[in-house]
């Protein structure tokens, strides 16, 4: 308590500015910092006193809270009306406490950006869909997150808060590729079997979020995706050849199960295309990596 007091009132953070209050410091969280600190005075929730350092360097000021533990979220009630939720759902259970934790905090009338998943859509066979389409999630981890979708809209509507939702598919970096994974020669599926996946890269991402502080419409949904229309396996060797390993053998789905664990099975048991035109055209997003095959061609992955 001591140390959020010592920095909340710090006469370092710049004054004048509207408050953010950022949840959810990972990787994605340190690379929107850059993009949001020059326009909000910046409160960074972290559970890691020793992650303080890196957030005070990056021009945030760091608050030890813990959103499973709602006693500590106390200094936090009506702290800021401009809020980015990247933290994720707890690894068990049906719902999603820490963001019910979270939303008992929240000032009404503020406006929450929240990184939810493309996963809560299921399996769509490989349609192509776009953000009318219902969810359906076929996991517990996606069900967390419909949950949290549920919660954070109801908060909307009963404090007149402003939600947007972006839907993320999976986030990839020059430091974020399944390098391991090919080093190790995890098998893939053959190209009957396989399944369509999407990407956003991660700097991608963290423009998408600090646009969607500023052009979001009220309760919209986005996909923050790029154009990449690969499946996995192909996404696979694609990563392989940039970085001159071997391609993954791939094996039919009935194979394939005895040789996976069940959360991975689980990644390559639904497929779908996102289309990203409402985030295109509402957002005004010009992707830096507009696909996995552009980015790849940039990145020195071989030593």
């Amino acid at each position: 308590m001591n140390y959020n007091k010592k920095f909340l009132n710090s006469p370092n953070v710049p004054i004048g500015r509207p408050r953010l209050l950022l949840v959810g410091c990972g990787d994605v969280g340190m690379r929107l910092l850059p993009l949001v600190v020059p326009r909000f005075r910046v409160f960074a929730v972290t559970r890691d006193p020793e992650h303080a350092a890196a957030l005070r360097a990056a021009g945030a000021m760091p608050v030890i809270a813990d959103l499973d533990q709602p006693a500590t979220l106390a200094r936090l009630r009506g702290l800021a009306h401009s809020v980015v939720h990247l933290a994720p759902p707890p690894p068990a259970g049906a719902r999603d406490v820490r963001t019910r934790n979270l939303t008992a905090i929240l000032p009404e009338g503020a406006h929450v950006v929240y990184v939810s998943t493309s996963g809560v859509y299921g399996d769509c066979g490989g349609a192509l869909i776009d953000e009318t389409r219902p969810v359906a999630p076929k996991n517990a981890r996606a069900a967390r997150r419909v949950d949290a979708e549920r919660v954070l809209r109801a908060w909307a509507r009963r404090a007149r808060g402003q939600l947007a939702i972006l839907r993320v598919p999976g986030i990839y970096a020059a430091d974020r590729l399944p390098l391991k994974r090919l080093r190790e020669g995890t098998p893939a599926l053959r190209a009957e079997d396989d399944v369509y996946t999407n990407h956003i890269q991660a700097d991608d991402l963290a423009k998408i979020v600090a646009l969607a502080l500023f052009r979001a419409r009220p309760g919209r949904v986005y996909h923050a995706s790029d154009d990449t229309r690969l499946k996995m396996a192909d996404y696979f060797d694609a990563v392989a050849d940039a970085a001159r390993l071997p391609r993954p053998p791939r094996l039919p789905r009935a194979d394939l199960r005895e040789v996976v664990s069940p959360v991975l099975l689980s990644y390559m048991s639904e497929s779908r295309r996102l289309d990203n035109t409402r985030m295109r055209r509402e957002l005004g997003v010009r992707l830096r990596y507009p696909s996995v095959q552009h980015a790849l061609a940039q990145w020195p992955l071989v030593e």
